[in-house]
């Protein structure tokens, strides 16, 4: 039976572990970045008056829509 020595074993273990370190330190830092992307008060903010724009074309559309509901005759 061929066995490594202890030494190396523990080096190993130890490189396994810095990478699995630097492996969990960029998933954070992707996730972060991720989030910061998808934050939506964050793009409102930023794009405030395309969205209320938007937003109030949608209002109008919808009371047109509900006041054809109920036509004077």
């Amino acid at each position: 039976m061929n066995t490594q020595p202890v030494e190396n074993l523990e080096l190993r273990a130890i490189e396994q572990r810095n990478e699995l370190h630097q492996t969990t330190a960029e998933l954070k830092e992707k996730l972060a970045t991720a989030r910061q992307k998808l934050d939506l008060s964050a793009h409102l903010r930023q794009h405030f008056v395309p969205a209320s724009v938007i937003v109030s074309c949608l209002a109008l559309i919808a009371g047109y829509g509900a006041g054809g509901m109920f036509p004077r005759r």
